[in-house]
């Protein structure tokens, strides 16, 4: 197996499902009406309201979703073989992943703009509202912590990385001023000037570390943690299109243009696939992911092939700019089927390296050594990149280095091996900074709507004193946990949770279909469902008897407990929903009439 194979199959795999499948979906199970008004138009308050073109929306939703899932996910997976995995990302991209957006943002968009916590109340019923908006928040500041720390340690005493990824801010604020007041709609213009304004950061980074700018461009930890929260404060305050958006499509330039050039290395160099299809450790027993490859694989590669937070997203920034319910297609089905392609991509990254070579980068030391394996490449590989590789698990230094691999094979670029690596390590965390900003505005939205009910005004979209109480609440709390230093406890919480959030928001997908009186087409989202319903409880009940309770993390063991009873109550509520309006025939055709999905 080599990587161009891989490479072809992703592309024809994907291509196939959004031309048939999605289509199928968009035109006979949702029946998208291009002519229907949509929130954008009449809820536009120029503020979260915004209409917006298809692309621009595409690169910001595509930016929002796409975090550390897509490129960590594969290459922590890659220890089971690289066939399990390469499966999973295209099926479950395919069958869970894009079905589980694109309902949720045709739903959101039926609903206003509204979040799955005020859908699932009203189509469910307030009790799965309640549990729904506990569940939401609590794995959303979790997720916000976890993406956040992987940044933090990415860019502290970095004034390099810091000088890139701080520069798309002015750059995007330049972007919006000019489409919105110097050159109305010109979508290109403000492109060319972004990607051009953009490459020139990239170019003077590495100079910035030898002047004097670079003293106040370097920053610790501590000090990393709150300017990070604070920019997540002023992306979910100022005005969506000011900021937000132009980031998020600046950045989705870089995101799948980096991508894609990997894949043009990937066609050009053809790398051999090293890892072999399925290895030993798929019976457990691993040194990074001690289970085994069911469940294990499904809540380790999460948001390559079906991710909970994409659901936030969905019916949280993106409802709220869409132009035409037509275009749910290409920003929700696309925008999943891109970050499959990005998954293989990464996959294709980490198992051209050696075996023994990926594995010695991926555990410490002291565990590499009772594999009984040797390094083959890995000292050329620490000479290539410009510093010791080995023992540094977490996934990214892998993939930087795999992808570092594929590049310097590249006629002219064999002496940038350094340069090319910190790129990538920068590329990666300007990846998941895109998902911090968006994951802290739909925060502030969540909590918006949630403590509505406690107290009224704050459900008010444009009062003020409570758009910067809920955005100030929400980005302390992931700040907090992040400035601690103990969110690295808890993120082996993540993958469970956010598949789950992943299950609640496909019941929510059933429950629409149903409402649609399109009940011959429910297993679109039924089957995705059960599926993955069924794998994330059983990972998370053997995470809580196989890692927690054996170590005494008794705080874990609490928090996976309630998130379990949380999702077990949804869950078993839309089934009581579903069981009294297909078997016992409470759904009336007058019902179906006049559902807002219809």
């Amino acid at each position: 197996m080599n990587g161009l194979v891989l490479v072809i199959i992703a592309a024809s795999v994907y291509a196939l499902a959004y031309r048939y499948y999605g289509a199928f979906i968009a035109a006979k199970v949702l029946a998208l009406d291009g002519n229907r008004k949509t929130p954008a138009y009449k809820l536009e308050n120029g503020y979260d309201y915004v209409p917006t073109n298809k692309w621009v929306l595409f690169g910001h939703h595509f930016a929002a979703i796409a975090g550390a899932g897509p490129l960590v996910g594969p290459v922590l997976a890659a220890q089971f073989g690289y066939l399990p995995g390469t499966l999973w990302i295209l099926i479950g991209a395919v069958v869970a992943g894009g079905v589980h957006d694109m309902v949720i943002l045709f739903a959101s968009v039926r609903y206003d703009g509204t979040s799955i916590i005020d859908i699932t109340r009203k189509e469910v019923n307030k009790i799965s509202g309640i549990a729904t908006a506990i569940a939401v928040i609590f794995i959303l500041v979790i997720t916000m912590a976890g993406l956040a720390l992987v940044i933090v340690n990415a860019l502290y005493n970095s004034p390099w990385g810091t000088f890139i990824v701080g520069a798309t801010i002015p750059i995007a604020i330049f972007m919006a001023i000019y489409m919105r007041w110097i050159r109305p709609e010109d979508i290109k213009g403000a492109t060319i000037i972004g990607i051009t304004l953009l490459l020139i950061s990239v170019v003077a980074g590495p100079y910035i570390e030898h002047t004097a700018i670079a003293h106040y461009l370097t920053f610790n930890q501590k000090e990393m943690t709150i300017i990070l929260a604070s920019y997540g404060f002023l992306a979910a305050v100022l005005p969506v299109w000011l900021l937000l958006v132009p980031r998020d499509y600046l950045s989705t330039y870089m995101k799948l243009g980096v991508m894609f050039l990997l894949a043009i290395g990937v066609i050009f160099v053809n790398p051999a696939i090293r890892m072999p299809a399925i290895t030993p450790f798929v019976n457990g027993g691993g040194p990074i992911i001690p289970g085994k490859v069911w469940p294990y694989l499904f809540i380790t590669i999460a948001c390559g092939a079906l991710s909970g937070f994409h659901a936030l997203v969905s019916s949280g920034t993106t409802p709220k700019m869409i132009k035409n319910e037509k275009d749910i297609l290409p920003i929700a089905y696309g925008a999943m089927l891109a970050e499959g392609f990005v998954a293989i991509m990464a996959l294709i990254a980490a198992t051209s390296l050696i075996p023994a070579d990926y594995f010695a980068i991926n555990v410490a030391p002291e565990v590499f050594q009772k594999l009984g394996m040797k390094v083959v490449d890995l000292p050329v590989l620490s000479h290539l990149v410009g510093e010791n590789v080995a023992g540094r698990p977490g996934g990214a230094v892998t993939l930087g280095v795999g992808m570092t691999f594929i590049f310097s094979k590249i006629p002219f670029l064999e002496h940038l091996g350094a340069y090319l690596y910190h790129f990538v390590i920068l590329f990666e965390a300007l990846f998941i900074l895109t998902t911090i900003d968006a994951g802290t505005r739909v925060g502030r939205y969540l909590l918006q709507e949630a403590g509505g009910f406690i107290y009224k005004p704050l459900k008010d979209r444009n009062w003020w004193p409570g758009i910067i109480i809920t955005s100030f609440l929400m980005s302390f709390s992931w700040g907090y946990l992040v400035y601690g230093g103990n969110i690295s406890t808890l993120w082996p919480l993540f993958g469970t949770s956010n598949q789950l959030l992943g299950a609640i928001a496909l019941a929510l997908g059933t429950t629409v279909i149903i409402k649609k009186g399109k009940i011959q087409y429910i297993w679109i989202t039924l089957v995705p469902f059960i599926f993955i319903a069924t794998t994330t409880l059983y990972a998370a009940y053997l995470n809580i008897v196989t890692n927690y309770l054996p170590k005494g993390n008794m705080v874990l063991v609490t928090i996976s407990i309630a998130i379990i009873i949380l999702a077990i109550t949804i869950i078993i509520d839309s089934i009581m929903k579903w069981y009294g309006w297909l078997v016992t025939d409470k759904l009336t055709k007058e019902q179906v009439k006049d559902s807002v999905f219809n």
